[in-house]
């Protein structure tokens, strides 16, 4: 077996005859025992458990129930930022219909991949509007509390609904 020269690097050539036939099928037998054992450690019998693997095993960063319940809560709001990864969910501005001068900005972060109540950080951001310019206005304490509530109420639900299919 030859191999053609590439540039810059150029391969010595291979070795043949009895000697290095045999060389190469040494390592040959090295690498498949080497892969057979991996391999081998791949089969244990701990398996996860069910409820564990509902929380655990998703190919998101953060815990998907929790991910899920936070883009449904604001689906109201346009998103700027939707990271899976990083687990952060920020919203533009968003003013309701029914009260336009007013508006909110949301920021949802999950913090852990199992799903706990302190695995979830929620902020909020309002402005009001006097004058035509938006002033920043606090936010109640209670009303960051109902998102998470709302949050976590949905994620538990969602996690509930997949252990019972």
């Amino acid at each position: 077996m030859t191999r053609a020269p590439s540039a810059p690097f150029r391969s010595a050539p291979l070795a043949s005859g009895p000697s290095a036939s045999l060389g190469r099928r040494a390592m040959a037998a090295a690498l498949l025992g080497t892969a057979l054992v991996a391999l081998s450690a791949c089969g244990g019998r701990d398996r996860p458990r069910t409820e564990l693997a509902a929380a655990k095993l998703n190919t998101i960063g953060v815990n998907a129930y929790l991910w899920r319940a936070a883009l449904d809560t604001v689906s109201f709001a346009p998103l700027l930022q939707a990271d899976s990864n990083g687990g952060v969910i920020v919203t533009d501005w968003y003013a309701n219909p029914a009260n336009p001068g007013e508006r909110v900005k949301l920021t949802i972060t999950i913090l852990d991949q199992d799903l706990r109540a302190d695995a979830l950080r929620v902020a909020a951001s309002r402005q009001v509007s006097e004058g035509g310019n938006w002033l920043e206005a606090p936010v109640q304490a209670a009303t960051i509390q109902k998102l998470e509530d709302i949050i976590l109420t949905k994620a538990r639900d969602l996690r509930r609904q997949a252990l019972a299919s």
